[in-house]
């Protein structure tokens, strides 16, 4: 079956540099996909790229079997059927909302441009504001205005360049499930980047976690979390710590808390050094454990604390506890490890 976009073994170069590089995803029948990253990772060059503004130096891009981008040659952005959603959003401040969602529509009958134009007004909850102006609106509403726009021609797929980063936390996540709702709904594609990985999580199927260029994995947000392919995404994604261990017959590590079965990592062999990931959900608070730890760091959560707690090596851990188990710093808690992914990783420098 032919993937809805496919990017095989991408280079992008700002000679000398090369700011992206052997990247290769597919995104399969107008799926929806994030990448994720650090600022200067390469996600908004690899956007552009897809967009047809970045020219490649090697690989090629594919929209539904049909080609984009190879060396030397790149179909024009206009032709693309690609809309795009930036993070300025854009919007004209001397036009309506209705005169902004339809300035992409030049060339259509004047009635069925004023019919797309209602349609997605409506669609994004916006049809009694028409003749109201960006100023008149608050942030959230402006976001949906800009997604009508970027709607309005019919694109087979959406590109997002960090879109609600200038909103607060709570509303960007909403905002994100609104849109992949509609974009679900209306059958087009979607590509966001974004350095907010729960952002990323409340919009995509599918994640790419991008380093210095190169993505290390495209995966779903649950084996991004559970089962991370190397040290950073397992740092990147979620929280968690590296817990020191060493190998001993039979595949079990040994470590501060016990020892633990698991996979060990490739080429590792008895005595070797590892460490594991161990996430705030793999530490449960029991007092009926003759393991304790100190109490370091606390952040109220609601329904949970989220513990960062020292073990007498010096070592720390993260351990989420129901708050009606309200602890005081310096206070000794007994905790017991219950880690169902198992991840290690070799330890560098032994």
């Amino acid at each position: 079956m032919t993937p809805f976009l496919d990017l095989t073994d991408l280079e992008i170069a700002y000679p000398p540099r090369r700011v992206i590089q052997d990247v290769s995803l597919r995104l399969e029948c107008a799926g929806i996909g994030c990448l994720l990253g650090p600022s200067g990772c390469g996600k908004t060059t690899l956007l552009r790229a897809i967009a047809g503004f970045e020219p490649l130096q090697r690989g090629s891009i594919r929209l539904e079997g049909v080609e984009l981008s190879r060396p030397g040659w790149t179909l024009p952005p206009e032709r693309r059927r690609i809309g795009l959603m930036f993070q300025d959003l854009a919007l004209f401040p001397h036009l309506t909302l209705a005169d902004n969602v339809a300035f992409g529509l030049r060339g259509w009958k004047p009635a069925e441009r004023r019919a797309r134009v209602h349609e997605l007004l409506r669609l994004v909850g916006l049809d009694d504001e028409a003749q109201r102006y960006p100023h008149q609106i608050s942030g959230g509403q402006q976001q949906r205005v800009a997604l009508a726009r970027a709607l309005a021609p019919r694109p087979r797929l959406l590109l997002l360049d960090e879109p609600f980063s200038s909103l607060d936390v709570t509303l960007r996540e909403d905002l994100a499930r609104e849109i992949r709702a509609i974009l679900l709904r209306e059958g087009i594609g979607g590509l966001l980047v974004s350095h907010d990985q729960f952002e990323a999580f409340a919009f995509a199927d599918e994640i790419g976690v991008l380093r210095e260029g190169r993505l290390l994995q495209w995966d779903t947000a649950y084996h991004l979390y559970h089962q991370p392919a190397n040290r950073f995404v397992a740092d990147f994604i979620g929280q968690g710590v590296l817990l020191p261990g060493r190998i001993e017959e039979g595949g079990r590590v040994s470590t501060e808390l016990g020892e633990i079965d698991g996979l060990s990592p490739v080429n590792c062999a008895p005595g070797d050094a590892v460490e594991i990931l161990v996430r705030p959900d793999d530490v449960i608070h029991d007092d009926a454990s003759p393991l304790s730890a100190e109490v370091v760091e606390r952040a109220f959560r609601g329904a949970e604390f989220l513990y960062t707690l020292k073990l007498p090596s010096g070592a720390r851990l993260l351990c989420l506890a129901p708050s009606h188990h309200n602890h005081a710093l310096g206070q000794r808690i007994g905790i017991r490890l219950d880690i169902d992914h198992r991840v290690m990783f070799r330890r560098e420098n032994g």
